[in-house]
Parts: C-alpha cells; sequence; structure tokens
C-alpha cells in the first residue's frame, strides 16, 4: 500500500489550527526584567512609563546670559536695552536656569561697549537689539517627557532612540518578553558535521546553522543538539529532553515516506501529532506536534523545503509569542520574465531574482529543487503562487514579498542571457569600485538574451550565437531580431570552448564523434544557449546523429554545473568553456574560440548600472582578472562593436 500522509491541509488552516492548540495548552510568553542598555531588539511585555520628566529641571537651551524677560521689553533695532552685570547671569547650554530669570539671550546677540568682549562677560553691560520673550531659548521641566507618561506600548521592538528615551525618563530595568528558546535536533545516519572533504554518502548538516540564523533575527534563542542517528528510541529521546527544555523544537528531517523516517511517529510518541502534510511546495511532509504547550515542528531535510516550513510554520509562532511581527518584509507587484507553471494541489513557494528595468520591477523565477539552497542565496524575493492555481504566465503582475531592501534592488545590473562564470567577477569589481551596485545574473541561454531585450527585461546579456551559413557571431541574429534597431553589441571577451573531459582525458575523447558510441556519456546545454548551437552545429557539419549520443539531451544551465557532472563521474564529457575545465581541475580539448558579447539595450544604455559595468570592463583590473581565469583572450572590452539604430 502505497504511503499517505496523515493530512494535506492549507497552509493558513494548519497555522491557525496550530497556534490555537498551543493556545489551549498553555502557551503564553514570558516576561523577564532587562537592563536598558542591553533592550535593543527586544520586545516590550508591558507599556513602560517615565519615572522622571526629562528634562526634571529648567534648562538653559543655549550659551548667553539669563534674565527676566522683562527686563529686555522695548529693545528695537534702533532704541537698544543695555542690561548691566547685576541684572544677568552668564550660563551655558544645559545649565539650571538660575532663580529669578525666566528666559535666555543667546551670546550671539549681545553688543559689546568698545573694548569689552566676551571674556569679560560678567563683569560689563550688554546692549540688546531684540526683546525675548519669557521662557524663551529655555528647556522647562517636562519639555520632551513628563513623569508618568507612557513611552511605550507592549509588544513593539526597542530602538536605539527608545532606549536614549528611557534613560532620559528614568528607567533603568525594562521588562521584554523572553526570548522563546528553538530547539533544533538534526537527524539521520547519513549525516555529518560540516567538512571540506566529505565522503561520498555523507551529507553535511548545516540546515542548523540556517534554521539557527532564521530564528535567531527573529529574537528568538536556537539550542542546537547534537546529530542523532535514525534510530526512534534515540530520536524520541532527543525529542523529549529538547521539548522539556524548550518552546518551539524542530526534528529536522525523517519527516516524509522514506523507510528511515520516523518523524511522525516519534512526536506522536512525545506528545500529540495534529498535522503531518501540509499543503505547501516545497514543505509538504512538515510534520506540526504538541508536547504540552511546546510546538514541535518535523522540518524536511532538504534546506529549502526547511528554510520555507520554518519561514511559514515557526515565524507565526514566534508572533503569537511576541505579539507582534519579527520583520518588516516589503511586497511589491512585479513583472514575470518566465512563465512559472504550478501543481493545483499545492500553495507554491518561488524564489525569484529581482531588478527594475525601464521603471518596471521584472521577477525571474529561480531554480525550485527542493535541494537547491543557492537560490536563497541569490533571491530578492519571494512569490507565492495559491493552491489551486496553474501558475503564472509571462508578463504577468505578480506579487513578490522582498528578501532585501527595495533600494538595493533598484540599483541591481539585470543581466539576462547566456552564462559565463566572468559575468560574477564582473559584479565582484563593479561591487568594489561602486558599493551601491550590484549585479543579479540569470542563466538562460543568449536566446534568452535576446528575448528579454525584445520584452524590456533586462539591462544586458551574454550572447555568443554562432550563424551556421556564415560563421560569423552575433551579429546576423541581432540584424534579424532586430529589425528597427533598439540595441548595441559590446565587445567583451574571446574565450576558448571544447569538451571538458575527465582529468587527463582516460578516454581519449577528441571530439563528438568519440562520444557518438556504445558506453560514453554526454551532458549538453540547454536549447538556446550559444554552447548548445555550436553543439549541434558540429553535430551536422561532421554528420553525427545526436541521438547516438548518449545524454545528448541531457540539459544543464551553466558551464559550471556541466564541469561539476564530469568531476563527478557522471558523465565522460561535456562541451563548455576552458575557465569552468580548469575551475574543475578537468582536462580539455579545445574545439574554437568563440566570441562572447553583452548585447545592451538602447533604453539600459544611459543608466548608471550600465555605465558602471561598461567602465568595469574597460578597466585594468577586469582584464587582469579574466586574464587570470585562463581560456580567455581579451582585446577591446566594453567598446561597442555596432550601434543598431
Amino acid at each position: 500500500m502505497a504511503f499517505e500522509y496523515l493530512s494535506n491541509v492549507p497552509l493558513e488552516e494548519a497555522v491557525e489550527g496550530f497556534i490555537g492548540a498551543l493556545r489551549d495548552r498553555g502557551m503564553k510568553p514570558v516576561a523577564e526584567m532587562v537592563p536598558v542598555g542591553e533592550s535593543l531588539g527586544r520586545i516590550t511585555a508591558e507599556p513602560l512609563y517615565a519615572a522622571i520628566s526629562a528634562p526634571h529641571y529648567h534648562a538653559c537651551a543655549m550659551d548667553g546670559i539669563a534674565v527676566a524677560a522683562a527686563v529686555t521689553f522695548g529693545a528695537t533695532a534702533t532704541t537698544p536695552v543695555v542690561v548691566q552685570p547685576r541684572d544677568y547671569i552668564v550660563v551655558d547650554t544645559g545649565d539650571p536656569l538660575p532663580e529669578g530669570c525666566d528666559a535666555v539671550v543667546m551670546v550671539e546677540d549681545l553688543v559689546y561697549a568698545e573694548g569689552d568682549s566676551v571674556e569679560k562677560l560678567g563683569t560689563c553691560p550688554v546692549a540688546l537689539y531684540s526683546s525675548v520673550a519669557p521662557w524663551g531659548n529655555v528647556r522647562q521641566i517636562g519639555e520632551d517627557i513628563c513623569a508618568g507618561e507612557m513611552l511605550l506600548t507592549s509588544n513593539v521592538r526597542i530602538m536605539p532612540a527608545a532606549m536614549g528615551a528611557m534613560l532620559a525618563a528614568g528607567v533603568q530595568q525594562v521588562s521584554v518578553i523572553a526570548r522563546p528558546k528553538v530547539g533544533i535536533i538534526p537527524t539521520g545516519d547519513e549525516v555529518v558535521p560540516p567538512s571540506a572533504n566529505p565522503k561520498p554518502g555523507d551529507v553535511m548538516e548545516f540546515n542548523s546553522t540556517i534554521f539557527s540564523g532564521m530564528v535567531r533575527q527573529w529574537g528568538a534563542e536556537p539550542v542546537v543538539y547534537p546529530i542523532v542517528p535514525d534510530k526512534p528510541d534515540l530520536v524520541r529521546a532527543t525529542l523529549q529532553q529538547a521539548a522539556d527544555e524548550c518552546d518551539i523544537v524542530l526534528l529536522n528531517a525523517g519527516s516524509s515516506a522514506g523507510r528511515d523516517d520516523y518523524s511522525s511517529r516519534v512526536a506522536g510518541e512525545v506528545g500529540e501529532l495534529l498535522y503531518h502534510g501540509i499543503a505547501i511546495k516545497p514543505g509538504k511532509p512538515a510534520i506540526l506536534a504538541c508536547a504540552g504547550n511546546t510546538a514541535i515542528v518535523g522540518v524536511p531535510g532538504y534546506p529549502v523545503s526547511g528554510i520555507v516550513v520554518v519561514e511559514a510554520l515557526v515565524k507565526p509562532i514566534l508572533e503569537q509569542l511576541f505579539g507582534c511581527a519579527v520583520d518588516q518584509s516589503q511586497t511589491v507587484e512585479a513583472t514575470l520574465a518566465r512563465p512559472c507553471t504550478s501543481s493545483l494541489k499545492y500553495q507554491e513557494f518561488v524564489r525569484v531574482r529581482l531588478g527594475v528595468v525601464e521603471g518596471k520591477t521584472i521577477a525571474t523565477p529561480l531554480s525550485r529543487g527542493a535541494g537547491v539552497v543557492t537560490s536563497f542565496v541569490k533571491a530578492d524575493g519571494m512569490m507565492t503562487v495559491p493552491q489551486n492555481s496553474e501558475g503564472y504566465e509571462t508578463g504577468e503582475s505578480v506579487q513578490v514579498r522582498l528578501l532585501r531592501p527595495f533600494a538595493e534592488i533598484e540599483k541591481s545590473l539585470v543581466v539576462i542571457g547566456s552564462h559565463d562564470p566572468l559575468i560574477d567577477e564582473v559584479a565582484q569589481l563593479m561591487h568594489a569600485s561602486a558599493p551601491e551596485t550590484s549585479v543579479a545574473s540569470t542563466h538562460v541561454g543568449s536566446m534568452g538574451a535576446i528575448v528579454a531585450a525584445k520584452r524590456g527585461e533586462n539591462h544586458c546579456g551574454g550572447i555568443h550565437l554562432l550563424d551556421e551559413a556564415t560563421g560569423v557571431y552575433n551579429e546576423p541574429y541581432l540584424e534579424k531580431h532586430f529589425p528597427h534597431g533598439g540595441v548595441r553589441q559590446v565587445e567583451c571577451v574571446y574565450r576558448q570552448q571544447g569538451l571538458m573531459v575527465a582529468p587527463g582525458n582516460p578516454l581519449g575523447i577528441q571530439s563528438l564523434a568519440d562520444l557518438a558510441c556504445e558506453g560514453r556519456s554526454y551532458v549538453n546545454r540547454q536549447k538556446g544557449s550559444g554552447t548548445r548551437i555550436l553543439a549541434d552545429y558540429i553535430c551536422k557539419q561532421d554528420g553525427i546523429d545526436p541521438s547516438k549520443i548518449y545524454g545528448y539531451d541531457h540539459e544543464e544551465f551553466t558551464h559550471t554545473a556541466v564541469a561539476a557532472l564530469i568531476e563527478a563521474g557522471s558523465a565522460d564529457a561535456g562541451m563548455g568553456i576552458y575557465s569552468a575545465a580548469k575551475m574543475y581541475g578537468l582536462g580539455f580539448v579545445p574545439v574554437c574560440e568563440e566570441q562572447y558579447d553583452l548585447l545592451v539595450p538602447d533604453y539600459a544604455w544611459d543608466t548608471p548600472m550600465v555605465q558602471a559595468l561598461i567602465a568595469t570592463l574597460r578597466s585594468d583590473e577586469f582584464r587582469t582578472r579574466i586574464e587570470s581565469l585562463g581560456g580567455y583572450r581579451v582585446d577591446q572590452p566594453g567598446r561597442v562593436r555596432r550601434h543598431y539604430e
């Protein structure tokens, strides 16, 4: 009989039911007192009132002389009033206002007789050419804060200015909500601590580091337990310990349907199992259980699934305990650059890259693999596809929750096109010279760069499209796709394309023809990429039937992904650039030198991001860095080869 999850409830229903069950079992925030100096970022547990007024005395607000305001009355620009030393007292800013005085005249407004100066102030008369009103230039008691006044309500985050106000109001200790303890239990026989040299089959345990950072950002205190092997008794004992010691427990891995997946059973033995299976993707196998008033959340082992589950299920519990939002994420409307299909069964969370092009916010979906943790590193935002929706089409407007400030996204150079590791080097050089600028790159192949430029969705994109009829790179394609102009073809580099093979080339592979025999395997680039077009062209020229090459339809989106598979032994060869082969220590059989240009639409040319890019390409630093990578020839990078007008 096939495995079935206990439930497949919508996310909102699961969160509401889970928090309700915890509340019924006595889950509530706990208050503690902390010194004001240690309260930054903490959440107030109750309203906070001023103990004293601020200022707590009448304070002089300026350097000058304290007087009874009446002695200055009648002073004008033509009829000054002379004030004798017996009628004023010299004061500095912050001094208590002397008795009998109710105003301060600024030192800048004092006029001295010939021979007198500020040094003689206090012993010489002064002339005033304007009067001062009662309490002028005086900070009266309670001007800022009055004793007994509420400074902060409950359930608000304490910011630096509030800390200053508390101290000014005589508050030394503040009641805050104690940081909830979040226990994190990694499990699995194959799971090992992080290492620079893991053995085959070792799964490095870094989820606890990710989850710890997330809950710490939200104001909780993570408690990471040692890795527990896949033995139900050991998992149960650790889970019971964590449930006794923590407010929330994350039981990481073992929540799915594998032979060693015990989490749901163990959670039900330690507490009460409420849900197993939430209608979200990724994250479907999530588990929700209660052990008394302790929340137990079974988190899938794949890192992206885990991040989504912690965000979707743990953050609401912390918000319930704190009584306020734990982050202030902004939501923006964006235009989808690529279609995003989805299953009707789940609410899906999709990571996206964002950029602003022609005043339009463009969202490009990233890889949705549950194990692709780098998709979160690269993501600028999270898009939600509702349950019972088939997804979105290209050009549709979508709502995106930001993962970084929009002000940074507005200054991102949006690169959509052919992949090359040099894009990362350009990003580093640009950011070093102009820290406000970043690069958001999406690898969709050379034809993807043309499509994005036509739609007004990128600032630039790499292209290396070989025209089979003429042997010319790029120009024939740009003439065809931009008959009315509107783009610039910018020189970047010349690079070595060839076959990446195992170190030492043990199979003696010299051409694609050598792969068209039994027992050899190949990994290809995606259709529309310049590298794929080159491989197809070689097959056609040499009379090779691609269907005879095992793996010819196995597509990857980057040169480094192809190189990684060859280095791992998953394929014998793949077409790619020399720098990727060098990066992975692979053998390399040169095929040709190709022209790698950047396509820049006219609408983007004058933007600060593109001009920073051009300046970087023309810099000595770029030339030095690219030549050190190997496999590149640099001539006049940044030069406009042709402006299609």
